[in-house]
């Protein structure tokens, strides 16, 4: 779907509850410890959309069988295979790792704007470890020889945790394990470090990461596990964003009390900014209040919600800024930079900073041109948030939402209902 979507205004305050489906983050990474475990592992709540569907393909054609509604049986993984990464960076980064365990090549390409995304830093550590890897972005080819034989690797991961991630996944079954130094700025979007920590353990992984920014994977087996994923809560933030903004309610069942989930953060960050929020009976509502507050806030650790965020700012009472969040220029797209361009076209203030933005509300409308996604479907859900109180907002290829939210434009016309 790449045509103009007449983004729909709210005629009054948005009351709902809307099911999120399960997250992107935990399902791309229960299917590769299922792919790597010594047995069958069962899976309830997957996400069904473009990315996990690009991870379920590429490990399907390296001998693994995937079911995304019920299982995943691993077997020896072979080689000489093509693999479509999308523009989904938990599968180019992911990958990689798994490949090199695989016996042969594993030719790796995605999207035109995916091979302008980092790799160099993934890659290079698969070449310290003793891998074949040919390129230092997509397209590349990882010539694997049915082992890894591990050790110890030094790398800056402050572009993306990713790049540490992808690595942690694989690192059990190297003959030496694995031992993971980061040195460089901080690493960003510490939660999905801590997600990859925590299930690793859960499939009985050894894992120390005692020493900042050190982790060590000792060698051994992965094992089969039954697997209930959550809801996405990063995808929930827009549903809970439209409650922000027409000061209505809405409700998200489902919502864990402990998670390692980024998502998370939006309840923190809705509270600053004057919205009523509660958690009880394993669900979420948030109500809007009359204005929204304009905030300062270090995003570092969960910068993924920063359009939506971006997007509430913009009707907020005073400026905001937005900092520890210069990573995301190497996202699905430049996300600083296209928020700025979006944000100055509805007539709001905005301005990049070093490390964020800086956003100043003023009166907003919408311009005779769609508001752009670049591809990007947290973009395209912002522009969504914002069409509620700008009437006549039309969202490009709003279907890139479905990279992780298949069926949004149906949940956002049934919240509305």
């Amino acid at each position: 779907m790449t045509t103009t979507w007449p983004a729909p205004a709210a005629t009054a305050p948005v009351r709902a509850t809307v099911t999120v489906p399960g997250s992107k983050s935990i399902t791309n990474r229960v299917l590769v410890l299922a792919a790597l475990a010594d047995g069958g592992s069962l899976v309830r709540g997957a996400l069904v959309s473009r990315d996990t569907e690009l991870m379920a393909a590429a490990l399907r054609s390296l001998g693994v069988g995937v079911d995304l509604s019920t299982a995943v049986t691993p077997g020896p993984l072979r080689g000489d295979v093509d693999v479509d990464c999308g523009l989904a960076g938990t599968v180019m980064r992911f990958l990689p790792a798994l490949a090199a365990l695989a016996d042969g090549d594993v030719r790796m390409d995605g999207d035109a704007h995916a091979r302008t995304r980092p790799m160099s830093t993934v890659l290079g550590a698969l070449r310290t470890l003793g891998v074949d890897v040919s390129g230092d972005a997509l397209p590349f080819t990882v010539r694997g020889t049915g082992s890894v034989r591990g050790g110890e690797v030094e790398l800056d991961a402050s572009a993306s945790s990713q790049f540490v991630s992808g690595l942690l996944l694989s690192g059990a079954r190297y003959d030496r394990g694995l031992v993971v130094r980061h040195v460089g700025p901080p690493v960003p979007s510490r939660p999905h470090l801590d997600m990859t920590v925590a299930m690793l353990r859960a499939v009985g992984v050894d894992v120390d990461d005692t020493v900042p920014d050190v982790w060590r994977v000792s060698p051994g087996p992965v094992g089969a596990h039954e697997w209930d994923v959550e809801p996405d809560l990063s995808n929930a933030t827009p549903f809970l964003a439209a409650a922000a903004v027409t000061g209505g309610t809405v409700t998200i069942p489902g919502w864990p009390s402990t998670t390692t989930q980024p998502g998370h953060a939006i309840r923190d960050v809705l509270v600053r900014m004057g919205c009523s929020v509660s958690l009880a009976g394993g669900a979420l509502t948030v109500t809007g209040p009359t204005r929204l507050v304009g905030v300062e806030l270090d995003l570092h650790d969960v910068g993924e919600l920063t359009p939506t965020i971006a997007a509430l700012c913009a009707v907020a009472d005073g400026p905001s800024t937005l900092r520890g969040i210069a990573h995301l220029r190497g996202h699905e797209t430049d996300r600083l930079a296209a928020l700025v361009i979006e944000l100055t076209a509805l007539g709001c203030g905005a301005r990049e900073t070093a490390d964020g933005l800086v956003v100043t509300p003023a009166p907003l409308t919408a311009p005779a041109r769609a508001w752009s996604s670049y591809a990007d479907h947290r973009m395209a859900t912002a522009g969504a948030v914002l069409g509620l109180v700008v009437p006549g907002l039309q969202v490009d290829d709003v279907g890139t939402t479905a990279k992780t939210l298949p069926g949004f434009t149906s949940m956002w016309a049934r919240m509305l209902a």
